[in-house]
C-alpha cells in the first residue's frame, strides 16, 4: 500500500508539471479497482454489447479531456477518477439502452440517495464465492437469508458495503465519495459486516473466503 500511495504521488507531481503521459500511468495503476467497479455495476442487458475493457477506454479518453478539473485538495485521485469512469458508464447505458429523456427523468425521481449498490449485484457478488461440498449443501437457505439481510439494509450501508469490500476502496475513499465523516462511514462498515456476519455464521468458510478483512489494503 505504501509503495502504491508514494508511486501515485510521485505521478500526480509528474501530472501537474504538465507529463501528459503521468496520466496513463495513473490509469493503470488503479485500473484492477475500475475494472471490479465497472464489471460489478454494469447492466446485465448490456452483456455482449459492451464490456468493462470498452467502458475504461471510453472513461480514459474522459479523464485526459477533464484532467485539468482534477484539483488536489485532500480528494483522492482514485475517487475523482472513478466518477469519471461511473458518469462513463452511465452515458454508455444510456446510449445502449436507448432511455429516453423524459423516463430518465422519472426513473431519477424514484431513485434511493444511493442507487449503485443493489442487493441483487451484492447477492450475486457474495454467494457466489460460496463454493466447497459443505457451503453448496446450504447455498439455497444461505442466499434466503443474505437476500433478506441485505434488503433490510439501508441503502447507504449496502453501498458503504460494496466500496470496502467490491470495489476495495479504504475508509477514508468512501468517506471522501459519499460525503460522509470518516467516524460514520466506519461505523455503517461495521455494523453492515456483524449484520451478515451473524446471519450467515452458520456457513463453512464463509468468512474466511469471502469477506476476509485485509488490513494491509483497508487500511485508513
Amino acid at each position: 500500500m505504501t509503495q502504491s500511495i508514494q508511486r501515485e504521488d510521485a505521478l500526480l507531481e509528474q501530472l501537474a508539471a504538465g507529463e501528459k503521459s503521468a496520466l496513463g500511468d495513473l490509469f493503470a495503476l488503479h485500473r484492477d479497482r475500475l475494472w471490479r467497479m465497472v464489471s460489478f455495476r454494469l447492466d446485465p442487458r448490456l452483456t455482449g454489447r459492451i464490456d468493462a475493457d470498452d467502458i475504461l477506454q471510453e472513461a480514459y479518453v474522459e479523464a485526459a479531456r477533464r484532467i485539468s478539473q482534477y484539483a488536489h485538495d485532500g480528494q483522492s485521485f482514485y475517487v475523482w477518477l472513478r466518477l469519471v469512469v461511473l458518469q462513463t458508464m452511465v452515458d454508455l447505458h444510456r446510449h445502449h439502452l436507448g432511455t429516453q429523456k423524459r423516463d430518465i427523468r422519472r426513473e431519477v425521481a424514484k431513485r434511493p440517495a444511493y442507487p449503485e449498490a443493489t442487493s441483487v449485484s451484492l447477492i450475486r457478488h457474495l454467494v457466489g464465492k460460496v463454493s466447497t461440498p459443505s457451503q453448496i449443501a446450504i447455498k439455497a437457505e444461505s442466499l434466503r437469508q443474505l437476500e433478506e439481510a441485505l434488503r433490510e439494509m439501508e441503502p447507504i450501508d449496502q453501498e458503504v458495503l460494496a466500496l470496502r469490500h467490491i470495489e476495495e476502496l479504504t475508509n477514508i475513499e468512501v468517506s471522501q465519495l459519499l460525503g460522509i465523516e470518516q467516524k460514520a462511514a466506519s461505523i455503517r462498515y461495521v455494523r453492515a459486516i456483524a449484520r451478515l456476519k451473524n446471519v450467515l455464521a452458520g456457513v463453512p468458510g464463509f468468512f474466511e473466503e469471502v469477506l476476509r478483512t485485509d488490513d494491509a489494503r483497508r487500511s485508513d
